[in-house]
Formats: structure tokens, sequence, C-alpha cells
């Protein structure tokens, strides 16, 4: 253990989706890195969630070398509409020049990719490892953890539920917002008659966004509800939630089976900076999205690439110079992300009728103009700068 002690450049704080791929880009880099995980490294094999992976985000996926182990459906077509009003637009894969537009995956599968890449990569990874306090010394930070220091040069925090040193947390630049949609979202999936492959659906509904996902054959559910009846809809038998679904979607699609169902609380939470002295924060330890749109997951991803770019040939990847600059290049990306998803649920979850109508309004903008189509589309493939 001394020697993994010694290698370790970059600690990571949280062995989750993110944690894993954070070690994997700074390996690519050439960056040594420890993954500390406080629960049991399969963890994470267990993550009931569906992920929409954006375009850019198969491409950094790529490039960790796990994106053929990840099994995905592709989106080809995205049709968005709100629920009691006109107005309706349709974004396509090939009117952008991509494959998809993204793709749907279980999280799980993700991490199982994930999960093998680190351990071929021989990652040193401490499963059962809670960090207990951190420690400031000249040039380097300490973990704590079951009365051993774990020495390293940064901690990154990929991990949502853990708060770092107490001293930033409550400092004016790295404190948390916090808004509370009052909102769960039931996840599931349902078989649908007479499928078209390849199909998305984002229907906006004064309860919340419903977000239909195509997913190995069958659909991908994501029902946002008021959080006081999550409970209720996802206990109903399946021919009740189906009734309730049918109903809530419309008549687009017809529905005839389901799965069992999981509840999921939203909120927006994040960092006004993902940076601190020896410290950086990534993915929900520095951003928790609602998931309308399907941006949280890529946005990480967007941070791990950034991050893993701005340190590599880092003589110490600590320096206060290179976490400014990390900061700086992801500025523009999370407020611009963190903004929109904001801003559709305050706008689409109104239902003002003058508001009802100028979203309508909005939506058919979008379809009667391809480049402002073409601009959302690439802003959701690749975020707030275009790949690379």
């Amino acid at each position: 253990m001394a020697d993994a002690k010694q290698s370790a450049a970059i600690a990571i704080v949280g062995g989750g989706l993110v944690g894993m791929a954070l070690a994997l880009a700074l390996r690519r880099q050439g960056i040594a890195a420890q993954i500390f995980e406080a629960r049991q490294r399969s963890s994470a094999l267990n993550d009931q969630r569906i992920l929409a992976l954006s375009h850019g985000s198969r491409q950094i996926l790529e490039w960790l070398g796990v994106w053929p182990a990840i099994g995905t459906t592709p989106i080809r077509s995205i049709h968005v509409s709100q629920q009691g009003g006109l107005g309706r637009t349709r974004m396509t894969a090939a009117e952008q020049g991509v494959p998809a537009l993204g793709y749907v995956a279980a999280a799980a599968s993700v991490a199982a990719a994930l999960d093998a890449a680190v351990a071929a990569a021989q990652i040193v990874f401490h499963e059962g490892k809670r960090v207990e306090q951190i420690d400031g010394a000249a040039g380097e930070v300490g973990l704590k953890s079951d009365g051993e220091v774990f020495p390293a040069r940064l901690v990154a925090y990929a991990e949502g539920a853990i708060l770092a040193n107490p001293v930033a947390d409550t400092a004016a630049d790295t404190a948390m917002v916090v808004r509370d949609y009052g909102q769960d979202a039931v996840i599931c999936t349902v078989k649908a008659e007479a499928l078209a492959p390849g199909v998305a659906y984002e229907r906006f509904t004064p309860q919340g966004p419903l977000a239909l996902l195509p997913c190995a054959g069958e659909l991908a559910v994501v029902y946002t509800c008021p959080a006081d009846q999550a409970g209720v809809l996802a206990n109903l038998s399946d021919e009740d939630f189906l009734v309730r679904l049918q109903a809530h979607f419309g008549n687009r699609l017809k529905f005839l089976g389901v799965s069992a169902r999981h509840v999921f609380p939203l909120a927006l939470r994040y960092r006004k900076s993902p940076v601190g002295p020896r410290c950086v924060w990534l993915g929900n330890a520095a951003q928790t999205l609602h998931p309308v749109a399907g941006q949280g997951f890529n946005l990480a991803l967007r941070d791990v690439w950034e991050l893993s770019r701005t340190l590599a040939n880092a003589a110490d990847p600590g320096a206060a110079g290179l976490l400014a600059a990390y900061a700086a290049a992801r500025h523009v990306d999370r407020r611009s992300v963190i903004g929109f998803t904001d801003g559709l649920i305050r706008v689409f979850g109104n239902d003002n009728p003058l508001l009802r109508h100028l979203r309508g309004a909005g939506l058919l903008a979008m379809d009667l103009l391809p480049p402002l189509r073409g601009f959302i589309s690439r802003r959701m493939m690749y975020g707030a700068r275009a790949w690379p």
C-alpha cells in the first residue's frame, strides 16, 4: 500500500461513472490517479438509471476505449411537444449529418464497461474507503480514511453526496446553489405497439416533462411528477400505470406493458465555481441537473475531458493557475447547460395560458427554422463548445 500511496498524483473521491471515467482519462494523459469509493466497488453496476448519451459523449467514450463494450440504442430523431397546446418540432440526425443525435444506455452497462477498463489499466481502486477529513500541507493534500493518510497533489470530487473541504464549501465562490423543484422522476421501461425505431419523445406537461427514449426495442420512460405523487404513481398496478401514462402522453403511441418503477428526487444543485485549493468538483459533485433533455452525464463527461486535457504534462496538477484555467474553460458550458435545463422547467412547467401560446410559437419557430433547430441540436450534442 505504501507504494500505491506514493504514486497517486490525483485522488479521485467517488468510484461511480464519473470517477472511473476521470481515472481513465487521466491515465491516457500519463497522470497517476487512485479512486476512493465509500461503497463497494460493485455498487455502480446496480445503477437503475437510463442515460441519454449525446454524440459528443460517444466521442469521449470512444477516446476512453470503452464505447464498444456499452450496449446502446441510437436516437435518430427527437419529437418535442407540449400537452394542452399547439406547436411541436422534430430534430433529426440526418439533418445534422451525424449517425445519431444520441444514444440510450443503461447506466449499469456504462458502469460495467468503465469498471472493466479501470481494472485492465490496473488503476488502484479503494473500495469501502469513506473520506473522513482533508488536511492541507505544502504542495499536497492528505486524504484520511480508516486511520490511514493518502497524500495527493490534487483531490477530484466525483461523488455528489460528499462535501469537500469545509472552508472551501463555505467560501462565496464555491458555495452551493440549491433549487428544489418539488418533483420526482419515476423511471421504467414500457413496450409499445408499432414502435418506430430510433425515435425519442420529449413532452412538456404542467406536472413536469415526460421523456420516452428508444431502448433495446422498448421505451425508457422518465415520468416527472410532483414529489407527493411519485410514490403513488410508482406503486400503481401495471395496468393502472399504463392507463395513467397513456392519458399523460396522448395517443401517438399505444403502450402494452411496463417494468418495475423506480423513483428519483429532482433538484438543481451547483457550485458557483468547480475548483478550490487543490481540489476540483466534477459531475454531480459540481452540478446536479434536472433530467430534462438528458444533459447531466453528458456535461460530466465534458468536465472529465477538459480536466484531463488541462492537466496534461503538468508538473503540479494541483497548481492554482491550472485549476483556474480549467474553471474558465468550463464556465460557458456549465452555465449555459444549467441555465438551459432550469429554464425549460420554469417556462414549460408553467400552465399560464399566455406562456402556453408563447411556447407553442417557440416550438413552431424551431420547426420552421432549420438554423435554430441545428443550433439547439449541436448544443445538445456537444455543449457550448463544439468538439473537440
